[in-house]
């Protein structure tokens, strides 16, 4: 038997990615144990997980900080490993990562390291001359990484639960936030999205965000009806259960676009800074649902932690509410969970 050490660190988002691939690897080689490192609080994701794969929670904030903490966390791991054969499959590609690649290379291991496509992205995110064509996803990154240690990285995944409950109310969930001012649809505009929602017959729009934007959510849950936040109030195990309740996810190109898709819940994405492009968009996800405007400076970052060129974000200003509710119709009524006669005129 084989130990697969498997690296992904870092935001929610990336490790959500892993998912579906562990996933298909672990039950294709159930004489292998695939032992994952990741980033708390990412360890909560992997709900119903094969029985041969292993989350190991890293506190890269804490006790796993820096130089010291990566040797301690060598140390522990160590204590974990079995005796055997230990294959590397490195799908973060920095320093913290090449740190343990090079611990375990010089143990005898064989190391995977992923090929992150940096100059195709310089390429789509600058400012002139830029080749706008769709680069590698995350996930087929991520493949070919189990590829190269010898494993078939097919993906057969059909989502955390096994089913999905059907609803008499029309459920939506909204996540209005991202990391990055890039990549966050402007809040008064959103809300303009919520308010006309929130006037639908048998809607229930539920709120998704964290503890430091709780009191934005709070006051649209007081000023339109039908309108629940559940900020602080359910374990990212419980907020991925009720994703997989909703009809469909409203998000920016942020976590809450993987967590979605990890539970097979049609998502719409608003895009600005940042393009499908790039290759993070969600697992399995319908290649028409997003919603952007072309503009020859788009994309301008990968991440959307870049500042904008313009200096005005007209990518995600120039998105009217409207085509965003337009989107949620079009989606609602292919779904079958809303009735075509509806007309827009009632919510705007």
């Amino acid at each position: 038997m084989s130990t697969i050490l498997v690296i992904r660190l870092s935001s929610l988002g990336d490790v959500a990615i892993t998912v579906p691939i562990l996933y298909s690897v672990a039950k294709k080689y159930p004489g292998d144990h695939f032992l994952l490192l990741t980033q708390y609080p990412g360890h909560s994701l992997f709900i119903n997980k094969p029985s041969n794969l292993t989350v190991y929670p890293v506190y890269t904030k804490e006790k796993h900080k820096g130089i010291k903490g990566i040797l301690r966390l060598l140390r522990e791991l160590a204590a974990v490993i079995p005796k055997g054969e230990v294959k590397v499959a490195d799908l973060h590609g920095v320093i913290r990562s090449f740190v343990i690649d090079c611990y375990f290379r010089l143990k005898g291991s064989t190391v995977a390291i992923i090929n992150k496509g940096r100059k195709e992205k310089r390429q789509l995110v600058r400012q002139k001359h830029k080749v706008m064509q769709p680069l590698k996803t995350t996930s087929d990154r991520y493949r070919q990484v189990f590829e190269k240690l010898g494993y078939n990285s097919s993906i057969r995944f059909d989502g955390l639960f096994s089913e999905k409950p059907v609803n008499e109310l029309i459920r939506i969930g909204i996540a209005p936030f991202a990391k990055h001012r890039g990549k966050m649809y402007p809040l008064e505009l959103m809300e303009k999205v919520v308010a006309g929602l929130s006037e639908l017959p048998n809607m229930q729009i539920t709120l998704f965000g964290s503890k430091e934007e709780q009191n934005r959510l709070e006051l649209w849950t007081q000023n339109y009806r039908n309108v629940t936040s559940i900020v602080g109030q359910m374990t990212l195990q419980e907020e991925l259960f009720l994703m997989n309740q909703l009809d469909l996810m409203l998000s920016m190109d942020s976590a809450n676009m993987h967590l979605a898709s990890l539970v097979n819940t049609p998502v719409i994405s608003i895009w600005g800074a940042t393009h499908p492009y790039t290759g993070f968009y969600g697992f399995n996800q319908n290649p028409l649902n997003p919603v952007q405007i072309d503009m020859s400076c788009r994309p301008c970052s990968v991440f959307g932690n870049k500042p904008c060129f313009r200096g005005d974000y007209a990518c995600l200003k120039q998105i009217a509410p409207e085509a965003i509710i337009e989107k949620i119709f079009s989606i609602l009524k292919t779904r079958g969970a809303y009735e075509s006669k509806t007309s827009l005129s009632t919510c705007l």
